[in-house]
């Protein structure tokens, strides 16, 4: 079933409109603000109605943007409308008092407007490079459903603080096969479960990153596609198992648009928040948790500070593991027990958390599939793995660490079963999370794939090996990879070779 319901915080006149990165009022004031600037050039006999005309439509639309929000890329809409409006308003003023209009000379008046279109003009562009970011439709059968919880290892010191009584605690949002909501139902909030996580999120990934927040004060206005706790799907079907950890930093979410579209194709997604690693996490009783892993500059050092980190994110995923095993069990009661199918499980993550997901199935053998999504492989490289693996990798270029492949050739390549690694051409390391859906669509930051096709080949090409071997769908999974880049394979510790 697919969900085709609207809905935001503020209805649907805040969402963003496709293909303008504006949303409604932003679009009425923008062409206000370019009716009031084209106004000063009409024929005298139009010009007055004209600036009348810009001025009702710009007015009522500035205060009902002003009432949702202002995103700063609409700042200099509005000044540049200000500065027209300097120059508009005072010949109507005039020929309100009986004294002639004049005319002001079209040449000293041009660089006026020529500045004032260029400010106005700032606006889309902003909008368009930083836009809040719209989520692409699942393609699957199933609508999806979405919540969140959170976890304590009894059994588990946390390492990261001092505290003896401390004890690990994950904090795991689940997107899952859902029924159909009602129109009108509202989507989940991105980034958080409540609009000042967040916002909270956004600002720490920004500064994380070494951006002011305001920058990207869009993304914590988005909405995925998912149905806060929306009622499971119909049909009593399990669903297999697939576990997320993020990058260096990342959050549970950053992958969403991912998670959501392995969801409607009938897959329970588990994505972490690691504290103390993830740059932020909110805890259910609003702790706030920031990160405290940080990089020495020393190569070796960070190797060894990686593979410590890798190694707790390794334990957090078998964890969370046997918390959904106990949940399908019905050791709490739960809308999902019984509707789990923990015997067909994947581990997968981003950069580091890539990492994480082959050292986990090395260590945890109810691990049956591991996705490495662009990650280097950090700790050892011992047992073999014994589950097939597939490596996503952006493309090889000469600013790649000259590390990476030779690295994660060795861990595929040091298997009992076989590996998939999939170069994907025009993707960077950012293509294999949602930031194409919302930061600037420069190459070496997002690749080149674009902010539609980057979600859809990471996706589809995970969805191809998990189906092969989570679902058995015959054939090699090799042939339907090789439509999204580059393959190899290597077999049982063999040695990598293209794919026919």
């Amino acid at each position: 079933m697919r969900r085709r319901g609207p809905g935001a915080e503020h209805g649907r006149v805040t969402e963003t409109i496709p293909g303008l990165s504006l949303s409604l009022p932003e679009v009425l004031v923008l062409l206000g603000a370019v009716a009031l600037l084209v106004a000063r050039w009409f024929p005298p006999a139009a010009r007055r109605p004209g600036t009348v005309a810009a001025g009702a439509l710009l007015v009522p639309s500035a205060i009902a943007l002003g009432i949702v929000g202002i995103r700063w890329q609409m700042l200099p809409v509005l000044a540049g409308a200000a500065v027209a409006s300097a120059f508009a308003l005072p010949p109507l003023l005039r020929r309100r008092t009986g004294r002639p209009a004049r005319r002001a000379r079209w040449w000293p008046a041009l660089p006026g407007s020529l500045a004032c279109a260029a400010l106005i003009a700032t606006g889309p562009v902003a909008a368009w490079a930083f836009p809040v970011p719209v989520f692409p439709e699942p393609t699957g059968d199933f609508a999806v459903g979405t919540r969140v919880v959170q976890w304590t290892d009894p059994l588990r010191p946390e390492g990261f603080t001092t505290d003896p009584d401390d004890r690990r605690t994950v904090v795991v949002q689940l997107w899952y096969p859902a029924q159909k909501s009602a129109a009108g139902v509202p989507r989940a909030q991105y980034l958080g479960r409540t609009q000042d996580e967040a916002r909270t999120v956004s600002e720490a990934l920004a500064g994380g990153a070494g951006l002011p927040g305001f920058l990207v004060d869009g993304v914590p206005r988005a909405r995925s596609r998912a149905v806060v706790d929306a009622p499971v799907a119909d049909g009593g079907e399990r669903f297999p198992v697939v576990l997320f950890s993020p990058g260096s930093g990342g959050v549970r979410t950053q992958n969403t648009a991912w998670a959501e579209e392995l969801a409607s194709h009938g897959y329970l997604v588990a994505a972490l928040d690691h504290p103390y690693d993830s740059t932020v996490v909110v805890l259910a009783d609003g702790r706030t948790v920031r990160a405290t892993t940080t990089s020495s500059g020393d190569r070796d050092r960070d190797e060894e500070l990686a593979a410590g980190w890798t190694a707790v994110r390794a334990a957090d995923l078998g964890f969370v593991l046997t918390q959904l095993e106990r949940l399908d069990r019905g050791e709490t009661p739960d809308p999902l027990t019984g509707r789990l199918d923990t015997g067909r499980t994947a581990v997968t993550g981003h950069s580091l958390g890539g990492a994480a997901a082959l050292q986990a199935a090395r260590q945890d053998r109810r691990f049956d599939a591991v996705v490495d999504l662009d990650g280097y492989p950090h700790g050892p490289t011992t047992p073999a793995l014994e589950q097939p693996a597939l490596a996503l990798t952006q493309e090889i270029t000469a600013g790649t660490d000259p590390r990476y492949l030779p690295r994660l050739t060795e861990a595929l390549a040091h298997s009992t079963a076989t590996g998939y690694r999939l170069t994907i051409p025009g993707a960077g390391h950012l293509t294999f999370m949602d930031g194409p859906l919302y930061l600037p669509p420069v190459p070496s930051l997002v690749g080149t794939l674009g902010r539609t096709e980057s979600p859809r080949v990471v996706a589809a090409a995970t969805l191809a090996f998990l189906d092969a071997t989570l679902r058995g769908r015959p054939g090699d999974p090799a042939d339907t990879l090789r439509a999204y880049g580059t393959v190899s394979s290597s077999g049982a510790r063999g040695t990598p070779t293209p794919a026919p």
